[in-house]
């Protein structure tokens, strides 16, 4: 009860085109509980001998007939398509729900998820709530009308045949009952093994060069079809409960028939009971039987959309590790100071990242991050962006603490260049005016040229409008990468990361965008992460980082000076490009 109410607070914003819904299924109850009444009438008008009355009397009783069945079809139209439409709407409504709220975790929550299932919660698992309140919901309220209204009916008529009528009603129940608590933990594991299968499908998919590269096709397909099996066993087993329960039900249902018809034919030898009444009660025995019958359809559809909202209110109940405090404020337009003050960091407890760091990036300075890999460099940045929180220590820009502004408004002022360049699905003009909207045409050209790309874009058939595909699989690793950083370029943030910017590049487009990050970095603050070295030569101050500390600092003409791991870095890329030449 728990969870339905929480999936009704869902639904309050359709609760009109609910309602309406509802009294067209109560319309279409009457209608059809006054269906067998004029035939009732008209099997006694014909029982009791025809006349010229009888026969004006049948006519008008036909008449009523056929607008009842006229009434009815509107009704059914109404009854059906309005709590479909209700229910649409908030399928919809509960995936840009869910999905907004995936979009606001930090990215602590996607250490240990996968993309496919959480996909998967997104679209399958919310589908189910159109099951709930298109189906299960209208198609509960009218059995349980109809069966009330039914039963009012059959007892009215003849209360001890009634009374026979209801023998399977325990029976039925109990074995409903049974197969609710055995059929849901089933769809529950059906839910769950369709995000697995759609986890390994989405990896799969994206990973499609490096598992042909490594000829690993027919390891991939064993582990496909791993997951595929597993679903449809879960699903064959939840049908198998379904497949015993839908017989039995049925069974049920004919033996009270039998028990109507022969009981009925023992009353109208003993007791009279008019033909009229037989027919009747035989004809309501269907509208009778019909909602307990689709008892089964009822609470298999139950359990699997209960199944799917509890995936989709789990996933609701979680909450970001990063969030705005309630007083958070707007963050002024940044001078681009950047100040860590002690700042500790972990991923996993016992595992630290970043110990005790501390350093302060002036306006318009350039600091660059340099260390073996794993030693904290690209956490420093996504500190800067509050992708993440330190442990403890603070981080300040421009004197504000990150944890006292909002999120967006920080965001806002700092451009990423990523070391895994992502592009969307679709043209290079959009992937670079991704940075800012309503930009013009000729500054995306700009800051194509500032990139360096833009040559390489007008080599090309179609230019600007160049299909990218799906994460930028079109492009070579350097125009991807060039292109990011045309994105960065336009949206002309004061603070600028660069997180191994040019590491897809040859070294002549390398020295081409070092000269253009040199011109910005006068005008606004750069975090760059290297392991070339040669591209943060004129950087204000490197950082080199050991063991999640700084081990040394200066500038690189200090740093080439004195022993150490910075030296000692130099010296390994120098033997490395005289053995290139």
């Amino acid at each position: 009860m728990k969870l339905l109410w929480r999936i009704a607070k869902e639904a309050k914003r359709y609760k009109g085109l609910l309602t309406l819904g509802g009294l067209a299924t109560l319309t279409l109850i009457f209608l059809n509980l006054l269906a067998p009444q004029i035939l009732r009438e008209m099997t006694g008008i014909v029982n009791g001998g025809m006349t010229q009355e009888g026969l004006s009397d049948i006519m008008r009783l036909a008449l009523m007939l056929l607008g009842l069945y006229g009434a009815r079809v509107i009704f059914r139209f109404l009854a059906s398509y309005i709590p479909h439409k209700a229910a649409w709407n908030l399928v919809q409504d509960v995936r840009m729900k869910v999905y907004n709220h995936i979009q606001g975790f930090s990215m602590k929550f996607f250490h240990d998820k996968q993309t496919g299932d959480l996909m998967s919660r997104t679209i399958n698992d919310t589908a189910t709530f159109e099951l709930l309140y298109a189906h299960i919901i209208p198609e509960t309220i009218t059995n349980i009308l109809t069966l009330i209204g039914v039963t009012i009916i059959l007892f009215s008529i003849n209360p001890s045949l009634a009374l026979m009528t209801c023998i399977p009603i325990p029976f039925i129940l109990i074995s409903g009952r049974i197969l609710m608590k055995k059929v849901r933990p089933q769809f529950r594991k059906v839910q769950k093994s369709l995000a697995e299968l759609n986890s390994r499908l989405q990896d799969n998919f994206s990973g499609v060069q490096e598992i042909q590269a490594f000829c690993k096709q027919e390891e991939e397909s064993k582990r496909v079809f791993v997951k595929a099996k597993d679903y449809t066993t879960y699903m064959l087993r939840a049908l198998k409960l379904s497949a015993v329960f839908h017989p039995s039900v049925e069974f049920l249902t004919s033996l009270g028939t039998v028990i109507v018809v022969g009981y009925g034919g023992y009353l109208a030898y003993s007791a009279g009971l008019p033909v009229q009444d037989i027919v009747a009660f035989l004809l309501y025995l269907t509208l009778f039987y019909a909602p307990i019958t689709g008892l089964a359809t009822l609470v298999e559809n139950a359990q699997q959309a209960l199944a799917g909202s509890e995936r989709v209110l789990e996933l609701l109940d979680q909450c970001s590790a990063v969030v705005d405090k309630p007083d958070a404020i707007e963050l002024p337009p940044a001078k681009g100071h950047i100040a860590f003050e002690d700042v500790s960091f972990h991923y996993i407890d016992g595992t630290p990242v970043l110990q005790n760091v501390g350093f302060e990036a002036q306006q318009g300075q350039m600091i660059a991050l340099v260390g073996p890999t794993g030693v904290g460099k690209t956490t420093m940045t996504q500190l800067v962006a509050r992708f993440y929180d330190p442990i403890d220590g603070r981080i300040t820009i421009d004197g504000h603490d990150l944890r006292d502004v909002t999120q967006n408004s920080l965001r806002n002022q700092i451009s990423m260049v990523l070391q895994d360049t992502f592009l969307f699905n679709g043209t290079i003009a959009e992937n670079i005016a991704y940075a800012r909207p309503n930009v013009t045409e000729k500054e995306v050209y700009a800051a194509a040229k500032v990139a360096e790309i833009y040559n390489d874009i007008m080599d090309m058939p179609q230019g600007f409008e160049t299909e990218v595909g799906e994460r930028g699989i079109r492009l070579s690793g350097g125009q991807k990468q060039r292109v990011a950083i045309a994105r960065a370029v336009l949206r002309n943030s004061p603070i600028l990361i660069l997180d191994e910017a040019t590491a897809s590049v040859d070294m002549q487009t390398e020295a081409q965008i070092q000269a253009a990050i040199q011109n910005l970095s006068g005008s606004r603050t750069v975090i760059a992460i290297a392991h070339r070295l040669s591209t943060i030569r004129n950087a204000d101050l490197i950082l080199v980082l050991k063991d999640g500390k700084i081990a040394q600092r200066g500038t690189h003409e200090s740093l080439i000076a004195q022993e150490g791991i910075y030296q000692d870095l130099c010296k390994v890329q120098e033997q490395g490009a005289r053995l290139l030449v």
